[in-house]
């Protein structure tokens, strides 16, 4: 199983809004995929239309008090499914205090079900505490969305020092993927000055470095209102807006991370009803053997430009 997480300490970067649209669109060319919130905000959960009531289990409760994952997933689309958070995952850093290997707690949870899935994409509080070195304990690549400000590189630094004690510590396997630009506005000289600068800094690393061979993504996602628009509707951007700017980035993007040579293990080119005889949700199986004959290969990725182009016809309002 591939594992990703989506990490940024700094807020209102793009996080949670790449992390569920690159889940939607690994799933819409047949790969079964494992969303975790794992943001006390439930942004991502939110996004996906998913608000767990009082009392019902989420990522909190796997984390804390060791309920099944597969008590906490739901099944949010077709090969999609989340595991959702709440407000009360805020507390658990300091419910977490007395747990032995505290930081291992959500690989825990998940290493029983990693032939189920594909893919793994957690989407990780904008914080560096313990709710994140779970995520970077559990997963193998790290992409850091950043917005191309110079305040959004102010952080990066930081985010990376702790990236490089969870490889020495904890994580021997873990790399950073990439940088992915977001909220992208091709006009402004400010923008490719920062993607220069990130392009430099990622060369310049040496080979013992977490982020040795990471690059900036060619695919740029654009600024688009239909981004900021589809989590109030609880969709993605390929549900709310298939034909937009929005949906055509991440498309891409998702093709980019598919073919651009990173560890495949567990992925298929297309699936089939016969990949869920034994998923984590039942439901989540019967749903999708309704809708998929047995013998008829999953649908084949959009196309998508590998570079996208300036976000003409779009309003440039910031979401």
């Amino acid at each position: 199983m591939r594992s990703i997480a989506f990490i940024n300490q700094k807020g209102g970067v793009g996080k949670t809004t790449s992390a569920v649209n690159v889940a939607a669109a690994l799933s819409r060319v047949g790969r079964r995929v494992l969303l975790v919130d794992l943001d006390p905000q439930s942004h991502a959960s939110l996004h996906l239309g998913l608000q767990p009531a009082d009392g019902e289990i989420t990522v909190y409760d796997v984390l804390v008090r060791g309920a099944p994952l597969a008590e906490a997933a739901r099944f949010a689309d077709q090969r999609l499914t989340v595991v959702p958070s709440n407000i009360h995952l805020v507390g658990a850093e300091v419910e977490l205090v007395s747990t032995p290997e505290r930081e291992r707690c959500l690989l825990r949870a998940i290493s029983p079900h990693r032939e189920n899935f594909d893919v793994l994409v957690v989407d990780c509080s904008p914080s560096l505490g313990l709710l994140t070195v779970n995520a970077l304990a559990c997963v193998g690549e790290v992409i850091i969305p950043l917005q191309p400000h110079f305040l959004a590189l102010q952080g990066l630094g930081r985010l990376l020092e702790t990236i490089t004690l969870v490889r020495s510590h904890i994580n021997p396997e873990l790399r950073v993927l990439g940088v992915l630009m977001c909220m992208y506005e091709r006009g402004t000289r400010l923008a490719q000055e920062v993607i220069d600068d990130v392009r430099g800094f990622l060369a310049a690393a040496t080979p013992e470095q977490p982020w040795s061979g990471a690059r900036v993504f060619r695919t740029l996602i654009r600024r688009n209102i239909k981004l900021a628009e589809c989590p109030s509707f609880g969709q993605s951007i390929f549900t709310y807006a298939p034909g937009s700017h929005g949906a055509e980035d991440y498309a891409a993007l998702a093709a980019e991370l598919t073919s651009d040579g990173a560890p495949q293990d567990g992925i298929v080119a297309a699936a089939t009803a016969d990949a869920y005889a034994a998923p984590l949700i039942p439901e989540a199986a019967r749903a999708i053997a309704a809708t998929d004959s047995a013998s008829t290969a999953a649908a084949r990725p959009e196309s998508a430009p590998a570079e996208p182009a300036a976000a003409a016809g779009e309003s440039p309002s910031p979401p």
